[in-house]
């Protein structure tokens, strides 16, 4: 009898080794979830980093192009890349690699000079050694009048529920590359008569497209010229728009500029 195995005993070591078994199955189980997330957030880094940001347009100055509520894709490659392309501007480093400068026209997302951790989304007008003007409402870029036609005019919300019509043309920069603007004031704003402005080297000169509303390198103490270093990406397109100025729930969603490219 004394040979005989004690069944009591038994049983609780076999469940107490069960128990350890279950203990260890949920640390595994929690490692493998946590390198999941660990390599779900290294990939989604490197794509913020080195491909693709996320920005939100919170401000009217880009309008028509860009407009409050839109969601846009910025492309992090088409400039190459510096320290502004990183998070928390990491690694410190000074001047651009593996890149080239912006085309006369591109919609760019930058660092604003005289405050790097906000970020501005404008158009480039004035490449390196440009000048460039506005007078009476007109642009010129090396003393040159850049061509702009009247287009209908284009339907502006001030506020949710209230829509003014505003002064709309297409302009044609000289390369030929064409892009709408509005005057919402007409010819007669501050800003519609500034400069010249010489764009130094290593730098662009930027405007918005909703040119009696927009603060950019126009105004020397808030912008200025743009160094190149400060560009963060190309806007690619927009992946969603949400119209908050609209009362009908059915408007909110704007489906006709969900990918739309920025152009």
């Amino acid at each position: 009898m004394d040979d005989l195995p004690d069944q009591k005993t038994e049983e609780a070591t076999g469940k107490h080794a069960g128990a350890v078994k279950t203990r260890r199955g949920l640390a595994a189980e929690a490692i493998d979830i946590a390198k999941t997330l660990g390599i779900a957030l290294a990939i989604a880094v490197s794509v913020r980093s080195f491909a693709f940001e996320p920005f939100h347009i919170p401000s009217g100055s880009m309008y028509p192009t860009l407009e409050v509520g839109d969601y846009i894709f910025v492309s992090k490659f088409s400039y190459g890349y510096s320290r502004y392309s990183f998070p928390f501007d990491f690694p410190p480093f000074s001047g651009r690699v593996f890149g080239s400068g912006p085309e006369r026209g591109d919609v760019v997302v930058f660092a604003l000079p005289t405050d790097p951790q906000i970020d501005y989304v404008k158009r480039v007008i004035g490449l390196p050694g440009d000048t460039v003007e506005t007078r009476g409402g007109r642009l010129y870029i090396n003393d040159q009048l850049i061509e702009r036609a009247r287009l209908a005019d284009y339907p502006y919300p001030e506020m949710p529920g209230v829509v003014r019509l505003v002064p709309h043309y297409e302009e044609t920069l000289p390369e030929g590359r064409k892009h709408t603007i509005l005057e919402m004031r007409g010819d007669t704003y501050p800003a519609d008569n500034a400069g010249p402005f010489k764009v130094p080297a290593g730098h662009v000169f930027m405007m918005g497209d909703n040119r009696d509303n927009s603060q950019d390198s126009r105004f020397l103490s808030a912008v200025g010229p743009v160094p190149i270093e400060n560009l963060i990406g190309k806007a690619s397109f927009i992946f969603f728009s949400w119209n908050g100025f609209s009362s009908n729930p059915l408007e909110w969603l704007r489906f006709g500029r969900l990918f739309h490219a920025v152009d």
